[in-house]
Order: structure tokens, then C-alpha cells, then sequence
């Protein structure tokens, strides 16, 4: 059962991700535009489109999951930092302590690592 539940929370904790990745492509223009509305250059969005695609998808299968959960959290840390930081704004705040909380989440897993039902386990 701990497996079944460790694989079903790195799918829950990853498909935000995954889809706002997909989101990020086929909404390319406004995306670099909200970006560069915060003072990021537009170019870091291709690292950003790769993180939020590829981490989660690395997640799931719980290949290298220590790594890309890691690399998940601090992203989750900088983009709660620079783009949710008007605290004033109820609705920012709630999105600020969403991506600390799944910070937290992907911490736990670069602490802890996968169960059974991963990659990193069969090799």
C-alpha cells in the first residue's frame, strides 16, 4: 500500500507542473510577456518549459527523482519569490504559500527518495 500511495503522490504533486509546462508552449508569447512584466529576460522560459516538463515526468517514473525534485524545489522557491510576492493581494499570498508548500513537498522527496514502484529502484 506505501508504494501504490508513494506513486500516486508524485503523480498528484507532478501534474501541476506537467500541464502548466504544456500551458507555457502553447501560450509562448504571453508568457514571455508576463515574465518580462517582472523584470525576467523571455529567453528563461525555455529552461522553464524543460523543468516544468521533464522534472515531473522524471518524478513519476521515479528515474533520477531525487534530482528533479530538488531542482522542482528551488524553482518553486524563485517563482514564489518573484512572482508572488505582493502580499497585500490575498490571491498572491494564497499562490506564494502554494509554491512554498510544494517546495516542501518535492523536499521531501530529494530527502526520502522513491518506493518501490520507480525506476531508481529496478536499476
Amino acid at each position: 500500500m506505501t508504494n501504490i500511495l508513494d506513486l500516486v503522490a508524485r503523480i498528484l504533486i507532478s501534474a501541476l507542473f506537467l500541464l502548466n509546462g504544456v500551458f507555457k508552449i502553447s501560450n509562448y508569447d504571453g508568457t514571455v510577456g508576463w515574465m518580462e512584466g517582472f523584470g525576467i529576460p523571455g529567453i528563461l522560459i525555455i529552461p522553464a518549459i524543460i523543468l516544468e516538463i521533464v522534472g515531473p515526468i522524471l518524478i513519476i517514473l521515479g528515474y533520477k527523482a531525487k534530482i528533479a525534485a530538488g531542482l522542482l524545489s528551488l524553482f518553486c522557491i524563485a517563482t514564489a519569490v518573484i512572482f508572488h510576492n505582493d502580499f497585500s493581494d490575498q490571491m498572491q499570498l494564497g499562490s506564494f504559500l502554494k509554491n512554498i508548500a510544494l517546495a516542501g513537498g518535492f523536499l521531501f522527496i530529494f530527502v526520502n527518495g522513491t518506493k518501490n514502484f520507480s525506476l531508481d529502484r529496478k536499476f
